[in-house]
């Protein structure tokens, strides 16, 4: 689908009634995966901008999280922004991954983080993105898992970069990069499969 269309229909899905007010999932959680060809990120990224726009222009309050950002920002806050990028040519990838994974912990850090931006600002809908630039060491089926709880209240859109796949063999998967399977998440539509 052009990326006029989709933009198109993400603005009619995300300003109706039935998307805001979180009808026909069945008693799921309203989270919604906004599948993309990574090579179509620079395009992504600016239709988000410009959706971001057209629905506020139409009353409609978004909260726009970038996942990337927000790691830096955990990282300057508890002061170690300057020892990652220090230590991050001195030490092996699998060294640096796993130190990142510790200090950006989805349940520990990184969810407590996003629950403070959701308490301080009134909003109708969570865009999250930056998915991409946070793999591996934050992972998009970690983040959605942790924010079951956190995020419930409005719909959240995570742009993904890559396929989100269901079947009925292997049910469901977020495939980053239309490559790297990350696991099984079975708790968000497909944005592009939910009526308007």
């Amino acid at each position: 689908m052009p990326m006029q269309e989709r933009l198109q229909h993400l603005f009619s899905v995300v300003s109706g009634q039935r998307f805001l007010n979180k009808q026909g999932l069945g008693n799921e959680v309203p989270f919604f995966i906004c599948p993309y060809r990574p090579e179509e990120a620079v395009e992504m990224e600016r239709l988000q901008r410009q959706l971001v726009n057209r629905l506020e222009q139409a009353g409609i309050r978004i909260l726009s999280i970038n996942l990337y950002d927000l790691a830096v920002d955990i990282l300057k806050e508890r002061d170690i922004w300057e020892q990652v990028l220090e230590l991050e040519p001195t030490v092996s990838k699998d060294q640096l991954k796993e130190l990142l994974q510790g200090v950006l912990d989805p349940e520990a850090h990184l969810v407590p983080a996003i629950a403070a931006k959701l308490q301080s600002v009134d909003f109708d809908v969570l865009f999250l993105s930056g998915v991409g630039e946070v793999f591996p060491y934050i992972r998009s089926h970690n983040v959605l898992n942790n924010l079951q709880s956190t995020a419930k209240d409005q719909p959240t859109v995570m742009f993904f970069p890559g396929s989100y796949t269901h079947s009925l063999e292997t049910g469901a998967s977020l495939d980053l990069f239309g490559r790297l399977h990350d696991d099984k998440y079975y708790r968000a539509f497909n944005i592009f499969h939910y009526e308007a």
